[in-house]
């Protein structure tokens, strides 16, 4: 081969990293063939003992990478036949490059996901702590980044928890098509040999095993729909990142971030800038941009195999990257932060966050709610024009809209009057955040039980 063409081939800069998939693969491969008597109980005793040994050069960084052996599947076999000869070329029976790296990404991704599902549940872990924190704090909830109403801070929280617990359900659903096993697939045909597919799935803790020789080898779904499930993690730290940069501000002065998450000015010296918020933010546009390149560079591939899908592994692996590292930093930073009741509270009787709990109770007494939208509206009007709140109006301006209003309807009125007023489930009534906190408690408390069962 051209040298320049060696170059510009080779994959072991970054397919390296799955040499441990690729030896455990291979393992369970090799312990197939001796159980279908393709190789004999010794040959398969040398086999593991000397890829245990590759796996460990490999770790402390003692076997050299070669672009001239193109990938880390090429380097493990060329290890494995300098170290025992004919027997080492005995691995390869019934499997081609095409299902070996197909399995290997497969069980890489598996284990990314599931290290990515309990940095999800941490951070769930982590707003929920501050549920208890919070109580009782009174946030103005947002739409089109205008006050809008009243809420708990605790329902903000589990706001966040909600996103990412959608996030881990489709992590969980992810995965699922994720573990299915096309080792066995060979190049595209499938292998005249005697292979146990079954026994090599269930040796690798796949669920279920491909059906269709020529899929497998062209199969990457999985690897899209994952980097799609890490998509939307990213939009959802990158929402948070902006609000909270937006709340650490001197003009909103909502929280306080921690400083060891937060950088200085170089000519500034007051300044402490959220950095690992705004990059998290900007991080976030790689992950999109990775599940864009994984789409153009499936985009109209024939079956079966193509040298493109080579490609598939520098976006997915930042992808993971990239996210893991945003959850393992975010988890610190919404334990370590402090709410700022005070500054909150300063300001709470700013934007009329009460004004549609008024014009609710008003249509409990009867009157129609486009016909008490216009009325609040001009009780709004009336309190702006002389720099008063709702609650501050007198009994005379509330009659001036409408004789019928009195007294009675300023129990809606101020941030807690709206809080107290709210019945619906879900809503951020202090009775109703209770019993969320309660559920999530115990939901997340169950799953990090399931977790430890399973996880190393």
């Amino acid at each position: 081969m051209d040298e320049s063409l060696a170059r510009f081939s080779e994959s072991i800069s970054f397919d390296h990293r799955l040499y441990k998939q690729d030896i455990r693969g291979s393992i369970a491969h090799a312990t197939m063939l001796c159980k279908q008597g393709l190789l004999t109980p010794e040959e398969l005793e040398a086999i593991e003992r000397e890829l245990r040994v590759i796996e460990g050069r490999l770790d402390r960084g003692e076997l050299p990478l070669r672009i001239e052996l193109e990938d880390i599947h090429m380097h493990i076999e060329q290890a494995l036949i300098d170290a025992l000869g004919d027997t080492g070329r005995k691995l390869h029976t019934a499997r081609s490059r095409n299902d070996q790296i197909a399995t290997d990404l497969r069980l890489w991704v598996r284990e990314g996901l599931d290290r990515v599902d309990r940095l999800l549940l941490r951070l769930q872990r982590a707003f929920l702590s501050r549920c208890d924190r919070d109580s009782g704090t009174i946030v103005p909830a947002y739409t089109h980044m205008q006050r809008a109403q009243p809420v708990l801070a605790s329902h903000y929280w589990l706001a966040y928890i909600e996103k990412l617990e959608r996030d881990r359900g489709r992590v969980a659903d992810c995965r699922s098509r994720v573990n299915i096993c096309p080792l066995g697939g060979a190049a595209v045909a499938g292998t005249s040999m005697p292979i146990d597919r079954h026994f090599t799935a269930k040796l690798l803790e796949f669920e279920a095993v491909a059906a269709n020789s020529i899929d497998i080898s062209s199969d990457r779904d999985f690897a899209v729909e994952s980097v799609f499930v890490l998509t939307m993690i990213g939009l959802h730290l990158s929402g948070w990142a902006e609000e909270w940069i937006l709340w650490s501000t001197t003009e909103f002065g909502f929280i306080k971030l921690p400083q060891a998450f937060c950088t200085g000015s170089s000519i500034m010296p007051q300044k402490v800038n959220p950095d690992t918020l705004e990059l998290t933010r900007g991080k976030s546009a790689r992950v999109v941009g990775d599940l864009q390149n994984l789409l153009v560079l499936l985009k109209g591939l024939p079956l079966a195999y193509n040298r493109d899908l080579q490609e598939d592994k520098p976006p997915l692996f930042d992808a993971f990257d990239t996210v893991t590292a945003c959850l393992e930093l975010a988890i610190p930073i919404v334990e370590g932060s402090e709410l700022q009741p005070a500054a909150i509270a300063s300001r709470s009787d700013q934007g009329y966050l009460d004004a549609t709990a008024l014009m609710e109770a008003i249509m409990q007494r009867g009157m129609p709610q486009r016909t008490a939208h216009h009325k609040v509206g001009a009780l709004v009007a009336i309190a702006k024009s002389r720099g008063a709140t709702l609650a501050e109006l007198t009994d005379e301006e509330l009659r001036s809209v409408d004789p019928s209003f009195g007294s009675e309807l300023r129990k809606s009125l101020g941030v807690n009057g709206a809080v107290e007023s709210y019945r619906s489930y879900g809503s951020s009534h202090p009775e109703q955040i209770a019993q969320q906190v309660h559920r999530w408690r115990t939901h997340l408390e169950n799953c990090s039980i399931a977790l430890a069962k399973i996880s190393p």
